[in-house]
């Protein structure tokens, strides 16, 4: 399965950036794309791991549950 590259803006539109086989390209990448940012850009880079585009996705825009902490 390959990992993808988002570029997710704060309205929650998805723009797929590229996709690689290996993990550590895809880390390179993202941060690569996070560090050449304009400051007032405020889209958020992310990586996910998907078998395909679709999956990656819906992974993106489903919200997560939060995780009880030791003081909950």
């Amino acid at each position: 399965m390959p990992y993808f590259i988002y570029r997710i803006s704060p309205t929650r539109q998805l723009t797929l950036v590229q996709s690689f086989a290996k993990f550590q390209e895809a880390k390179e990448a993202a941060r690569a794309l996070r560090a050449s940012q304009e400051p007032g850009d405020r889209d958020t880079i992310k990586i996910i791991f998907a078998k395909d585009t679709g999956e990656a996705e819906r992974l993106l825009l489903t919200p997560r549950e939060r995780q009880p902490s030791e003081d909950d």
